[in-house]
């Protein structure tokens, strides 16, 4: 089947004005949040399950790659199409298709945008709890693919502890459901497969999320500490006393003049770090549990514990904090942001060798993350029309990496690992582990066409090979036509 033939089949399949296949149609959807751009050579906007199905069968017709997509906001290149083929955008599938209280459930399309879900839920009493810092513009079926995590999360888990259930069209074309509406369900626990895949296993095409009732009080308080050791002495204190608070965050002095300067709500520009800390359950023995934690918070240094005194000033609060990501323009041209995890209890040691890189390679580090759960978050400053610069941060980042796996952590805590992070895989698994994984995944997509490139190293499928990283190869897109 030749270019044409497959357009015109696929315009058949979903519609006329659901395929574009010019080159300024395409190049957004060549991009993400991360460094690499790859155009696709067609891309495909399909409203229903059937249209996907349609779609990945004339895909595997003619042997091209399919790179699901969702609203594009992946930090990780994990949505770029670095062999170039058909980007299947589920930004249309954006229907919540069922809300059932009584269950505590909802069922959505994948291209339902995250904060959508809980403001139409949320004059009932419930919420859809996982909330990415993106979620006024990622997609559920995004935060499916990564595994999305969330201030809140400390507390009420990532994207995987509230999805029930999956509709995914597999590499062949098959449609396949996964979970159950109850407790627990006999098998494969596919559902947690296929949450945090990035696409290599299959196309979310819808999610059955579980719901969270909303809590009956909140309290939130910022806390300022003259040093980030104090301020994460402070969070391994609170956790080591039994109190889990719903989020538990961390922003050093760069990002809290970032921060006050855009958004104005008096975060301490002097202050060496400062803890943004929520606690919710119900109203009785709420504020002797604040107490107790800003006693703690005093205990390891804290200069200063400030309780938000109305809704409105907790919600500015927290836009600030979620708006992090657009405040760092002030500071440099780019940012280059890790996202890797360490023990709570070596925090102090982790921002040290942050501090540490970014004295040895002459950058600025700006630090904004969820401390409770030790997924930090470094924002590497740079300009990139600087190339000496792009080569400092990119080994600086890879630098922090390597420091969270050697402390007994991981290279990713939510944003995933996709084409940027897949050579680092190797810190943290054997080639065996890397072989086994890369084994999985040829059993639902022999022909490696759903995504390729991203999440495994190059060589993983060699369990014999040594050095993986050594033997990396650049991906480079194809003429598949």
């Amino acid at each position: 089947m030749d270019r044409a033939t497959l357009i015109t089949r696929l315009r058949d399949a979903v519609g006329a004005g659901a395929v574009y296949t010019e080159p300024g149609e395409v190049l957004p959807y060549g991009y993400d949040a991360g460094f690499e751009h790859h155009s696709p050579d067609i891309v495909v906007l399909p409203r229903t399950t059937e249209q996907v199905q349609a779609v990945v069968r004339l895909a595997n017709a003619v042997g091209v790659p399919v790179v699901p997509r969702g609203a594009g906001t992946g930090l990780c290149n994990g949505a770029v199409p670095m062999q170039g083929g058909i980007v299947v955008s589920l930004t249309r599938m954006n229907r919540v298709l069922e809300i059932d209280y009584r269950n505590r459930r909802a069922v959505v399309e994948p291209g339902v945008i995250n904060l959508e879900l809980s403001q139409q839920t949320l004059p009932s009493g419930w919420y859809y709890a996982p909330d990415p810092a993106s979620q006024k513009i990622s997609s559920i079926g995004g935060n499916v693919a990564t595994n999305a995590g969330g201030p809140h999360c400390l507390a009420y888990g990532v994207t995987t502890n509230h999805v029930l259930g999956l509709e995914i069209v597999l590499p062949d074309g098959e449609v396949v459901r996964t979970g159950t509406h109850g407790a627990d369900a006999p098998g494969y626990d596919l559902t947690g497969l296929l949450v945090g895949s990035e696409g290599t296993l299959g196309i979310v095409t819808k999610v059955t999320v579980r719901l969270t009732r909303v809590a009956e009080g909140v309290r939130t308080a910022l806390a300022s500490f003259a040093t980030i050791d104090d301020a994460s002495a402070a969070v391994s204190a609170i956790i080591a006393a039994g109190i889990v608070p719903a989020a538990l965050e961390m922003m050093d002095r760069l990002i809290c003049r970032a921060l006050e300067a855009a958004y104005h709500v008096g975060l301490p520009e002097d202050a060496g770090a400062v803890l943004l800390a929520e606690i919710d359950g119900a109203e009785a023995g709420l504020d002797d549990t604040l107490q107790t934690m800003a006693d703690l918070m005093r205990r390891h240094g804290a200069q200063q514990v400030r309780l938000a005194a109305s809704e409105a000033e907790r919600a500015a609060l927290w836009a600030a904090r979620k708006g992090a990501a657009g405040a760092i323009g002030r500071l440099a041209p780019n940012y280059y942001i890790q996202d890797g995890v360490v023990p709570r209890t070596r925090l102090p040691r982790a921002m040290a060798h942050v501090e540490d890189v970014s004295r040895r390679f002459g950058i600025e580090i700006a630090n904004v993350f969820h401390a409770g759960d030790g997924n930090l978050h470094p924002a590497l400053l740079f300009d990139r029309r600087h190339p000496d610069q792009i080569t400092r941060i990119m080994q600086a980042g890879d630098e922090i990496l390597r420091m969270c796996v050697d402390l007994g952590g991981a290279i990713s805590g939510e944003h995933g690992i996709g084409f940027e992070k897949k050579e680092q895989m190797t810190y943290a698994f054997t080639p065996g582990d890397l072989a086994a994984m890369a084994g999985l995944r040829r059993t639902f997509d022999p022909r490696a066409l759903f995504n390729p490139d991203k999440l495994l190293p190059s060589g993983s499928q060699c369990v014999e090979i040594t050095d993986l990283r050594a033997g990396a190869i650049p991906a480079q897109p194809k003429d598949w036509f």
